[in-house]
């Protein structure tokens, strides 16, 4: 499958529009990036990946990654340091096992929703959203179709 194809376009722009909901809330960022395969641990995947996008150049580094292999059926949901510093013990799992029941129904668009919910809440507890706050990354959702070599 391809990454593109994951999401209809009506879900994909659902997402972004529930990450710019988020994101009105908090001075916290959130980006989903789908590929097609990771032949890797997701969690190395998604850490390549958090680079690439240049999400640890947040002023408060608290951009958080959920990263989908597709076709690989695998994911991680990655928090950079600001929010991980703070955020209870188990959270991230918790997000994943949410993800996972979603995922194993075929509801992919549901699941990421509800994710980017609960991830826009702790950031809103933790990083509240400031009058002279700036969105720092795109909320569009990121696609590479390659073949797990990269």
């Amino acid at each position: 499958m391809r990454a593109r194809d994951f999401l209809s376009r009506e879900e994909e722009q659902r997402l972004i529009d529930a990450i710019v909901a988020a994101e009105k809330r908090t001075s916290g960022e959130i980006r989903i990036h789908i590929e097609r395969k990771c032949p890797e641990d997701p969690k190395e995947g998604a850490l390549k990946t958090f680079h690439k996008l240049q999400m640890e150049k947040t002023a408060q580094r608290n951009a958080v990654l959920i990263y989908v292999a597709c076709e690989s059926r695998r994911f991680a949901v990655l928090g950079d340091k600001g929010i991980d510093a703070v955020v209870p013990a188990g959270f991230w799992k918790d997000v994943c096992a949410g993800l996972s029941g979603h995922f194993s129904r075929g509801t992919y668009a549901d699941g990421l929703a509800e994710a980017i919910g609960r991830i826009g809440e702790k950031l809103k507890t933790f990083f509240p959203y400031r009058s002279d706050d700036v969105n720092e990354l795109p909320d569009e959702i990121s696609f590479h179709e390659n073949d797990g070599e990269d």
